[in-house]
């Protein structure tokens, strides 16, 4: 059994280029209606994955807090060496 390979997965980064450049095409007035609903549905596709990013970030920004926590490591402040 073959498996089909999977699509390689966007950063966060470049699905907001691409949501970016959705949104300037979509409002430039240009296109049908028919196209600005694909625009629309591919955005909306887009957000979602970008949701799914920042929430797998906050998730591991809470992890390391937590562990942080746990086990706190404190240094001297020196206000010269900012």
């Amino acid at each position: 059994m073959s498996k089909t390979p999977k699509k390689e997965e966007l950063s966060f980064e470049e699905g907001l280029e691409k949501l970016e450049a959705l949104v300037e095409e979509m409002e430039s007035g240009d296109l049908p209606l028919e196209k600005l609903l694909i625009k629309y549905e591919s955005g909306s596709e887009l957000v979602k994955k970008c949701e799914a990013k920042l929430k797998e970030a906050e998730l591991k920004i809470e992890k390391l807090r937590n562990a942080n926590a746990e086990n706190p490591e404190f240094e001297d402040f020196d206000p010269d060496s900012e």
